[in-house]
């Protein structure tokens, strides 16, 4: 799974792709990791959108946190009794805007004895939403989806890729029943992506 991306577009200019109010989000562009705030957008009561700064990896469940369990940045169990009654509720579930994510190689290079990042993204989109969901349980923060990778992902990494949402389904991501939405979790197709190694 990704731990890095990269949102190279200030907040008023992610609010203009997403139709929703940038508010006084300070976002100016650059990479996320783990641990780091970035902007999420949520649907609001008057059916509108709007960026909210939130901590990239949600509290782990109180069983792990007492072992020393590290926040959950991605969520790929729907099951899980953790997650499945913030899934249903569609008021918790985000879009995460992207440039592009980031992959690491699990082979490392012969020569250099290093892994390679791969960076992913979409030709057709400069700025595109992975699907998320948030919690206020102790801090602001959110996690991402994850599901199984298509071809050119499963290249790089052959256990999950970033559930990565068409835009004509951006809305049914943040509003529809669970049903429906949890169809929309699932690999986007690789011919509609791109990959380039990062130096």
């Amino acid at each position: 799974m990704t731990q890095l991306y990269r949102l190279d577009a200030t907040a008023a200019r992610i609010g203009a792709a997403f139709s929703a109010d940038p508010g006084r989000d300070p976002w100016d562009g650059g990479y996320v990791t783990p641990g780091q705030f970035a902007p999420a957008i949520i649907g609001t009561r008057d059916r509108g959108r709007r960026l909210v700064p939130r901590l990239w990896g949600v509290p782990p469940p109180p069983a792990a946190a007492l072992t020393g369990g590290a926040p959950v940045t991605q969520v790929r169990n729907l099951e899980s009794p953790f997650w499945i009654g913030t899934l249903r509720h569609s008021e918790y579930r985000c879009l995460v805007p992207v440039t592009a994510f980031q992959l690491w190689s699990q082979k490392s290079d012969p020569q250099t004895g290093k892994r390679i990042a791969h960076r992913f993204s979409l030709p057709a989109a400069p700025i595109f939403a992975l699907a998320g969901i948030w919690r206020d349980s102790e801090v602001l923060s959110f996690a991402l989806l994850a599901c199984e990778p298509n071809r050119l992902v499963g290249a790089t990494n052959p256990r999950t890729m970033p559930v990565i949402l068409h835009a004509e389904d951006h809305e049914a991501w943040l509003r529809a029943d669970w049903r429906l939405a949890q169809k929309l979790i699932a690999p986007f197709p690789s011919q509609l992506m791109q990959v380039n190694a990062v130096p």
